[in-house]
């Protein structure tokens, strides 16, 4: 059931940052449109996602349909750009987003595609008191977009099944971020759309830590991404988080 007027009831939502998105929406399936670089980073986070979901619920990652059986959520979907391939991967798909265009977009898509998505115009919190539980959470490039990042990972712990774990991406607040992301994704090769990133809304991975324990979760795993301008690829790295990184929550023993 899809909620109604979700973008006023959610103390996470930015009205700010859904205009923004809703303005790109006709554009997250163009490969070299305003989201081509989460089209680059795209196979790094399914590769992410697809080893710790089979690591943490002991699947065989060589099987044809690795994630099914789990319930997954990836909340902040956009136009649907990660809940196609991890519903190729076998799992039972949800994708919610407070931006009611992204949602359209990622719907006509997935038809198109011929895929079942559950695809829902809706928020983490409004979600959280309907009472949904999923295994897993895909929390991607999303948390640097809220408006109250406490209220949102709050409702990711209860969204949560007790078992379960959660993926999340972001920026690190590093100088090497804002020349790379900013002044370089959007000012001088223009790859994003100026004003899509908030240089002081990024978050250092210790921020991530405290914000994940405070709402009730632990960061088991934090990797970086890296990308190569050369090759034009990205790709994990344990070290280097100055720029883009990705890690693994799993509900704290206090709330299991």
């Amino acid at each position: 059931m899809e909620a109604k007027n979700t973008t006023a009831q959610a103390k996470s939502v930015n009205p700010d940052e859904i205009a923004h998105f809703s303005s790109m929406a006709e554009t997250w399936w163009d490969p070299n449109g305003p989201f081509k670089p989460l089209h680059q980073l795209n196979p790094t986070r399914i590769a992410f996602v697809k080893e710790q979901l089979c690591t943490h619920f002991k699947l065989d990652p060589l099987c044809e349909k690795p994630l099914e059986g789990l319930r997954i959520l990836d909340i902040g979907c956009g136009g649907g750009l990660l809940c196609e391939p991890i519903s190729r991967l076998g799992a039972t798909v949800i994708g919610a987003d407070a931006a009611e265009k992204n949602i359209k977009t990622a719907r006509v898509h997935a038809a198109q595609m011929g895929l079942d998505i559950d695809y829902r115009h809706i928020t983490a919190e409004e979600l959280a008191d309907q009472g949904e539980v999923f295994d897993a959470i895909l929390n991607m490039e999303v948390i640097e977009h809220v408006a109250d990042i406490p209220s949102f990972l709050g409702a990711c712990c209860l969204l949560l099944s007790q078992e379960g774990c959660m993926t999340l991406s972001t920026l690190n607040r590093t100088i090497k971020s804002w020349a790379m992301a900013i002044a370089g994704a959007e000012y001088i090769l223009r790859w994003l759309p100026i004003g899509t990133h908030d240089w002081k809304k990024f978050i250092k991975p210790s921020e991530l830590s405290t914000y994940a324990q405070k709402s009730g979760f632990d960061i088991t795993v934090i990797k970086g991404m890296v990308f190569n301008p050369i090759k034009s690829l990205w790709s994990l790295n344990d070290q280097d988080f100055s720029v883009n990184y990705v890690a693994l929550a799993v509900k704290s023993d206090d709330e299991r």
